[in-house]
């Protein structure tokens, strides 16, 4: 199974597993009900929005190099390496701009404020809840086709490797 396939099927499960936490939280019946679990969700989601930002940036940073030190071997690579690390680059842009997007949410106001209708709660909770479980997904995923990346780079530069990288 290509690093590519895996990838997709880690994303894939992490947004199951997100979607079946969701349900099992069950619907929102009140602003109060939402109020308070946006506080709880808020604080995991402001560190989980940093720490991915921050890992985001660097993996665009270290593709950028691996493409030159790639580029400086004697070896070389078929497009299909290339193409992960253009992958790798693509979901790593994707997680920074989503964690732009939700610290921008968590700065929403989240207080008790007259002028708001009552639905504002429960669909600001759905929006950070979601923002929270594709960010993981992407998350899983970059991982998961680095590792891939990593290990065919790894088993393409071995002296006894038959150079199979696909």
């Amino acid at each position: 199974m290509t690093p590519e396939r895996k990838a997709m099927i880690a994303s894939a499960a992490i947004l199951v597993f997100g979607g079946v936490g969701y349900w099992a939280n069950g619907m929102i019946y009140s602003s109060a009900e939402a109020m308070d679990m946006i506080e709880t969700l808020r604080d995991s989601a402001l560190y989980l929005g940093s720490a991915m930002a921050t890992s985001s940036g660097t993996t665009l940073a270290l593709m950028l190099t691996l493409v030159g030190f790639i580029q400086r071997l004697d070896t070389s690579f078929s497009h299909g390496v290339y193409k992960r690390i253009g992958y790798i680059a693509l979901f790593s842009t994707f997680s920074l701009a989503g964690s732009v997007v939700l610290l921008l949410v968590l700065t929403l106001p989240i207080g008790e404020f007259d002028k708001l209708p009552s639905q504002w709660y429960p669909i600001l909770y759905t929006v950070i809840y979601s923002l929270v479980i594709v960010l993981s997904a992407l998350l899983v995923g970059t991982v998961t086709l680095v590792f891939g990346t990593v290990m065919l780079l790894i088993n393409s530069l071995r002296p006894e490797a038959e150079n199979t990288d696909d």
